[in-house]
């Protein structure tokens, strides 16, 4: 019939959710991710204490609205801009239409470590 070894999963690794910069993100230790420009030094450490979720395997420990004493460790490894999103407005029949282009700056991370209370 079938072989449904692939359906089982390695080991799971933990991972978090962490907030930042009014977004919510999932990150395990050695993952890389861009996030909303912080005001810090390329190749500084980071601490994020807003934890909501700690998972390792089975065990899943979920905050209130955060996780007492879990903290994600992360460390900045570029700043830069994102692709440019052009804004066109036009009100029709009025002769007045508007280009204007965004770019995004973000900060880009790679997490260290995981540290759960």
């Amino acid at each position: 019939m079938y072989n449904f070894v692939f359906f089982h999963s390695a080991e799971i690794s933990m991972y978090a959710v962490v907030r930042t910069g009014g977004k919510q993100y999932r990150v395990s230790a050695g993952e890389k991710l861009k996030i909303e420009k912080l005001a810090a030094a390329v190749g500084s450490e980071l601490v994020f204490d807003e934890v909501l979720l700690v998972g390792d395997g089975q065990a899943l420990d979920i905050g209130t609205p955060v996780v007492k004493g879990a903290s994600v460790k992360a460390k900045i490894i570029a700043h830069g801009l994102g692709e440019k999103v052009m804004i066109f407005k036009l009100r029709r029949r009025k002769n007045s239409k508007r280009l204007r282009g965004h770019r995004q700056a973000y900060t880009e991370i790679e997490v260290t470590g995981i540290a759960q209370a």
